[in-house]
């Protein structure tokens, strides 16, 4: 063994005493972002039966594929949410057992939404499939579309929040994120038939509002404006933070919305790239005025028909 591995280990078991903050040693056990991660892909596939199956499956065979699944999220999301119970427990008087109750009670209340939140996505598929003439049938989108498969973790991991679940709400958006590069807060509150085109770079904070039928593209961020602070310089929790936009909205690509008391109203129109920190009275266009464009013709070189013949 090298001789300097010795030091090597104090030193890094000296930072885990001056760098506790980013430690977890003595504590409960988190939940697995494995765990999750597999949890949350089971998920989509009761939600989406048939789709993401490696074998065909037959409406005979349904019952007994839902029953599967659903008894894998059963087991799996009531261990990983007593986890996070146990983690965020400030109560120590309650006990294991008690802890161990509770999380089957919310793993349970989450299930018995699954159709609900079927009728939810059944709407995003719908408005999918309507917003672009270049989706061919559901199934394309489905499968293909980094969009579809956001907001489907989005309004799972939404109803976990909701449940007052720690950890676990978060841990899905941020796979669906990695996955897609969408990042909607499960916070944030979305009403029906919500379609995200394309996708990469649209932000959603936690305490955005968006009504009906509203459309984003790419790179649409809808945060915060500023940051409340203590006496001490420290951001201050809670509060509403990012936009409200109202029913029927269409917000173009690279639109950045901030503020908590922004609000978009209905059937309105952001355009690209606009930067938007006021409210927008309904049926209104947003854009900005279009550059001065210059165009310079190109000088004719000796090897342009070389570089075009290779191209």
């Amino acid at each position: 063994m090298h001789t300097k591995l010795p030091d090597i280990i104090e030193g890094i078991l000296d930072s885990y005493r001056t760098h506790s903050g980013i430690n977890h040693m003595e504590g409960s056990l988190l939940p697995s972002r494995g765990a999750v991660e597999e949890i949350a892909i089971t998920m989509l596939n009761v939600l989406f039966p048939g789709y993401y199956e490696k074998q065909e499956l037959r409406l005979s065979d349904v019952s007994l594929f839902v029953w599967e699944r659903v008894v894998t999220i059963y087991h799996g999301l009531s261990n990983e949410i007593a986890k996070s119970l146990r983690a965020a427990n400030g109560q120590p008087e309650r006990t294991d057992a008690e802890i161990s109750l509770q999380a089957v009670d919310k793993t349970v209340q989450l299930l018995s939404r699954l159709p609900h939140v079927r009728e939810k996505l059944a709407g995003d598929l719908r408005a999918a499939y309507e917003g672009d003439p270049a989706a061919k049938t559901f199934g394309e989108i489905i499968l293909s579309y980094p969009g579809l498969f956001a907001i489907a973790i989005y309004r799972v991991a939404h109803e976990l929040y909701h449940l007052d679940v720690a950890l676990i709400p978060r841990i899905m958006s941020e796979y669906a994120h990695r996955s897609t590069g969408i990042d909607i807060h499960p916070g944030a509150h979305i009403g029906d038939n919500f379609f995200i085109d394309h996708g990469t770079g649209v932000v959603i904070g936690e305490t955005t509002e968006i009504g009906d039928n509203v459309r984003i593209y790419q790179g649409v961020t809808l945060g915060a404006l500023t940051f409340r602070k203590d006496t001490e310089g420290r951001i201050l929790k809670g509060g509403k933070r990012h936009p409200t936009i109202e029913d029927n909205v269409v917000i173009y690509a690279g639109a950045t919305i901030l503020g908590g008391d922004t609000v978009v109203g209905r059937n309105s129109i952001v355009g690209g790239n606009v930067w938007l920190l006021e409210s927008v009275p309904p049926n209104t266009t947003v854009t900005h005025q279009p550059p001065k464009l210059f165009f310079k013709e190109k000088e004719p070189s000796p090897r342009d028909d070389f570089y075009m013949y290779y191209i």
